[in-house]
C-alpha cells in the first residue's frame, strides 16, 4: 500500500488527463481551426472535472514508538498501566507504530543477560530510529540514562512505572520528561486507624525481592513517626508458610499493611497482587490495606494507593503532547499518581463505615442496589401495564362509544315510535272527540229556537266532554314534562309523580325523603325524576306487585334515589347486556353527570334500582 501511494505521489493520474487536454487543444490549433463552441464547452466541463481534487480517505501520519518495558504483560501492574496509555495513543491524531521491548528483569536477572538485551536492542533501532520512546520500569530508564545520548540522540524520551528511590534517584537531562510514582503509606495508615479506632499493631508484610526491599525502605522511612504510639512487626523475611500461619493468629486491634511479595525467603517467586496478596488476605485474621490499585479487588480494604491506571493515563498523554511537537524539557514531570481508593466488599466484611472515609475516596465493586438489580424488569413491567391499561382504556371507550351509537339509535328508534304513538292517539281520540264535540255544538245551534231546555242540557254534556279531553291533554303533557317538577322542585315533582302513578296503575307506592336540598340544580333534578319514572314503569311492567318504595336522600354532596319492589324479580347475568332502552337511559342519565347506576336483583326476592348523583354534576345535560 505504501509503494503504491508513494508511486501516486511520483505521477499522479491527473497529469496524463492535463496532457490529454493539452493536446487537444494543440491538435486544434495546429489544424488552424477555430474550435466549434459545443466543442469548447465539452472539452472545459472535462477539464473542470479532471482538475477538481480527488477526496479519499484521510491519511494519518506514522509515528514510531518504541516502549521498553521492566516486566512483561504477565504481571498485572504493567498490564493496567499499559492498556490505559495505549488507549490514550489510539485516540491521538497519528498511526502509532509500537514497538513493544521487555526487559524481564525478575526472570533474567543475570547482569550479563541484561547487557545483552540492551546490546540487542541497540542494534536493532540503530538504523531505525523511533520517534519517541517510552520507558517504564528502573532498568529500562537506567538503560536510557546510560545510552541515550550515544544510541539515541534527539530521541525524547518519556519514563513511568518507577519511583525516583527506585532509579537511584537519577539525573536526566532535557530530552526526559514523564511521571514518578510516589507511595505514601502514612497516609493509608491514617485511614486505616479512622476507620478501626482503637488500633494498637501495625504489622508490614512483604518479601525480599527487590522491588520488595525498596517498598520495604519506603515504609519504614514513612512510618517510622508511628512507632512511639503504635506496635510495629515487620514480616518481610518469611516463607510463604511461615507467614501465612502467623497471620492467622495476630492480636485484636491490629492493622496490616502489604507492600509488595514477588519472592518469599525459600526464594520462591510470586505475582505480588494476584497470588501473593489473595492468599495473605484469605488467611488474615485482620483487615489488608495495600499499596496500588491492582491490588484491589482481591480482599484488600484499599487506602491512599498508587494507581497504576492513572499513571498509564498520564504517560500516554505526555507522549501525545511530545508527538505533537512539545519539548520534553517544557512538559513538566508529574509527582505522584495516587488517589484514595477502597473495596466496597472489604469495607462491608470488616465492618468499616464509608463516611469515615476521606472526601473524594472512590469506592469500587459497589454490590447493585435492588433498584438497579431489577430495575429493567420493573420497567418492563411498567411499560407492559402501561400498554395494558392503554388497550383496557380503549376498549372501554369503544365500547362505550359503541353503546353510545347503539342507544342513539335506540333513542331515535323510541321517539319515532313515540311520536308515532302520540300521532295515533291525537288523530285517533283527540280529534275525533273534537270532531264529535263540533256535531253536538251544531245540534245545540240547530235545537236553541225549536227546544231551549233541550240545548242547555246539549251545551252541559258538551261542556263536560271538553272538560274530560282538557284533563286527558294535561295527563299526556305531565307524562312528556313534569311542570310541578319545574315550579317546584325535585320533591314536590317525585311526590307528584308517585301519586299520580299510584292512581293511574293502582300501585301503591310509599315515597320517603331524607335531607334533600329544596334548591336542586336542573339537570340533576331531571335526572333523578326520569329515573324514578322509569323505574315506576319497568316496575308496572315486570314486577307483578302492589306496592312499591321510593327513596330520595342526600349522602354526603350526593343525592341517592332508589325504587324498589318485593316482586318475582330476575337473574342479572340472565340480562347479558341486552338490557332495554330504558336501563340504558337511566344508566347513561347518571353517567353523563357523573355519577353511579345499579340494578340488585334476585329471582323472588324483588329489584332495586339505585342512582347515586352528585349535586353539582361533571357536566350539563339539557334534555328531557
Amino acid at each position: 500500500m505504501l509503494v503504491l501511494f508513494h508511486r501516486w505521489r511520483t505521477k499522479p493520474p491527473a497529469l496524463k488527463n492535463r496532457l490529454a487536454v493539452g493536446n487537444t487543444f494543440g491538435r486544434l490549433a495546429q489544424r488552424n481551426e477555430s474550435p466549434h463552441p459545443r466543442r469548447l464547452g465539452i472539452v472545459a466541463l472535462m477539464s473542470c472535472l479532471l482538475f477538481q481534487p480527488v477526496s479519499g480517505p484521510e491519511f494519518k501520519q506514522v509515528r514510531r514508538v518504541a516502549v521498553f518495558y521492566e516486566l512483561g504483560l504477565s504481571s498485572p501492574a504493567v498490564a493496567l498501566l499499559d492498556r490505559e496509555m495505549r488507549a490514550v495513543l489510539e485516540n491521538s491524531r497519528y498511526q502509532i507504530e509500537l514497538y513493544p521491548e521487555y526487559l524481564e528483569t525478575t526472570l533474567f536477572e543475570d547482569p550479563a543477560d541484561q547487557q545483552q538485551f540492551r546490546e540487542s536492542y541497540i542494534r536493532k533501532y540503530q538504523n531505525r530510529k523511533p520517534d519517541l520512546i517510552i520507558a517504564l520500569g528502573p532498568s529500562p530508564l537506567r538503560f536510557m540514562i546510560d545510552s541515550h545520548e550515544k544510541y539515541f540522540a534527539d530521541i525524547p524520551i518519556v519514563f513511568g512505572g518507577t519511583s525516583e528511590q527506585q532509579a537511584d534517584n537519577p539525573t536526566i537531562d532535557s530530552h526526559f520528561t514523564g511521571c514518578w510514582a510516589i507511595f505514601e503509606p502514612e497516609k493509608t495508615l491514617d485511614v486505616a486507624l479512622r476507620l478501626q479506632p482503637g488500633s494498637r499493631h501495625v504489622v508490614v508484610v512483604g518479601g525480599i525481592s527487590t522491588f520488595d526491599r525498596h517498598l520495604e525502605a519506603i515504609f519504614r522511612e514513612h512510618l517510622h513517626s508511628y512507632e512511639a504510639s503504635l506496635d510495629f512487626t515487620y514480616l518481610t523475611d518469611l516463607g510463604m508458610p511461615t507467614l501465612l500461619e502467623r497471620l492467622k493468629h495476630l492480636p485484636d486491634h491490629t492493622i496490616i499493611l502489604y507492600t509488595h511479595l514477588g519472592k518469599d525467603a525459600r526464594g520462591i517467586r510470586y505475582v505480588g497482587a494476584s497470588q501473593a496478596g489473595p492468599m495473605i488476605v484469605d488467611v488474615a485474621n485482620a483487615p489488608v490495606f495495600g499499596p496500588s490499585d491492582v491490588n484491589l479487588g482481591h480482599g484488600e480494604v484499599g487506602g491512599y494507593l498508587h494507581s497504576f491506571a492513572r499513571e498509564g493515563k498520564i504517560v500516554g498523554t505526555i507522549a501525545v503532547r511530545v508527538l505533537n511537537g512539545e519539548k520534553p524539557k517544557d512538559i513538566p514531570i508529574v509527582q505522584g499518581a495516587n488517589a484514595y481508593m477502597f473495596d466496597w466488599r472489604a469495607l462491608r466484611r470488616w465492618g468499616f463505615r464509608e463516611k469515615d472515609l476521606p472526601q473524594g475516596s472512590a469506592v469500587l465493586f459497589r454490590a447493585p442496589t435492588l433498584w438497579q438489580r431489577t430495575k429493567w424488569i420493573w420497567l418492563t413491567v411498567l411499560v407492559f401495564t402501561l400498554c395494558l391499561s392503554a388497550l383496557a382504556l380503549y376498549i372501554r371507550l369503544k365500547r362505550a362509544k359503541g353503546r353510545q351509537m347503539t342507544l342513539s339509535g335506540m333513542l331515535i328508534t323510541a321517539q319515532e315510535s313515540e311520536r308515532s304513538r302520540l300521532a295515533s292517539e291525537i288523530h285517533d281520540d283527540f280529534s275525533q272527540r273534537l270532531a264529535l264535540m263540533a256535531l253536538e255544538l251544531e245540534n245545540a245551534e240547530e235545537t236553541i229556537g225549536t227546544s231551549p231546555d233541550e240545548a242547555v242540557q246539549q251545551v252541559h254534556h258538551i261542556l263536560n266532554s271538553a272538560s274530560e279531553i282538557g284533563a286527558d291533554l294535561h295527563t299526556l303533557s305531565h307524562r312528556l314534562h313534569s311542570s310541578t317538577l319545574e315550579r317546584l322542585g325535585l320533591v314536590p315533582g317525585v311526590t307528584a309523580l308517585c301519586k299520580e302513578f299510584a292512581v293511574q296503575q293502582g300501585i301503591e307506592i310509599d315515597f320517603f325523603t331524607d335531607d334533600v336540598p329544596r334548591s336542586v340544580h336542573p339537570d340533576v333534578a331531571l335526572c333523578l325524576f326520569r329515573i324514578v319514572q322509569e323505574g315506576l314503569r319497568n316496575l308496572k311492567k315486570h314486577s307483578g306487585v302492589a306496592k312499591a318504595q321510593v327513596r330520595l336522600c342526600k349522602v354526603g354532596d350526593k343525592l341517592h334515589v332508589s325504587v324498589s319492589d318485593e316482586g318475582i324479580g330476575f337473574n342479572l347475568h340472565d340480562m347479558g347486556g341486552k338490557e332495554g332502552l330504558g336501563i340504558r337511559s337511566m344508566e347513561e342519565r347518571a353517567y353523563l353527570l357523573g355519577g353511579r347506576f345499579e340494578i340488585h336483583s334476585k329471582p323472588g326476592r324483588g329489584t332495586r334500582v339505585e342512582a347515586s348523583v352528585p349535586l353539582q354534576p361533571k357536566t350539563e345535560m339539557r334534555t328531557g
